[in-house]
């Protein structure tokens, strides 16, 4: 039964009132449904700005309510993943850079350019509230793809998930995103959108790798805000 893992997603990816707390664990061994809470809070966001005609106003409270559904969780995972990238050192001072409670220079700069990007990227879409939806499902796909090949450098919340994935996650996730294909972009931009989808969790995967030795929770929430950015330009310049 998919009810209980799927509250427990939703619980552990937003901030909707589900009532009581679900079992973590009911989630967990089921990572692959990430894309679900893409389509829930890309959906309500884009049924939010649907009637207003200002592009940037639309975008600015689209990329808003983003944040705010999900708690700012994912955006938080971005500025310490910028705070890790940007410190200097070996690998040990990187990974204090990268979970301590702090926010740096490199942190607020990464946060800034990523949501700089998107909000240009959504105002100048062919469908904003499409985009919306697009992106925040391919975001959460790249969370499975972390998730499931994301070796933990540390226990926690990621190792958690990561002990229960299976190698097959990321295609069933890919599965769930295939009602994308009935958007309106030109199927060269969906082509596009789909392999940023993938490139850019496998890019930070392999960053991460080489600069923390292994992924957490932060790079997890990164890659969910970088790969929406990502998926966000390919739409508006397809």
């Amino acid at each position: 039964m998919l009810l209980k893992p799927l509250i427990a997603l939703l619980q552990f990816t937003t901030v909707l009132p589900l009532g009581r707390m679900q079992d973590f664990s009911c989630f967990a061994r089921r990572s692959y449904l990430y894309p679900i809470a893409g389509y829930v809070v890309g959906g309500i966001s884009a049924l939010a700005v649907y009637f207003i005609g200002e592009p940037l106003v639309a975008a600015a409270i689209g990329i808003a309510l983003l944040f705010l559904l999900t708690g700012c969780n994912h955006l938080d995972g971005l500025l310490d993943f910028g705070d890790g990238l940007m410190a200097h050192g070996d690998r040990d001072a990187r990974i204090r850079a990268l979970t301590d409670r702090q926010i740096g220079t490199g942190g607020m700069a990464m946060g800034v350019s990523v949501t700089l990007i998107s909000f240009a990227a959504l105002s100048s879409s062919p469908c904003l509230a499409c985009s919306l939806i697009a992106g925040e499902v391919g975001a959460k796909f790249s969370m499975a793809f972390l998730s499931t090949h994301g070796l933990p450098f540390r226990e926690g919340i990621h190792a958690t998930i990561q002990s229960r994935s299976r190698p097959y996650f990321p295609v069933l996730a890919a599965v769930l995103c295939i009602p994308l294909a009935l958007l309106p972009f030109r199927p060269l931009a969906l082509g596009l959108a789909a392999a940023a989808m993938v490139l850019c969790p496998l890019v930070l995967l392999t960053l991460s790798e080489r600069l923390f030795g292994g992924v957490n929770g932060d790079v997890v929430g990164a890659g969910n805000e970088i790969t929406r950015a990502c998926v966000m330009v390919v739409l508006a310049l397809g």
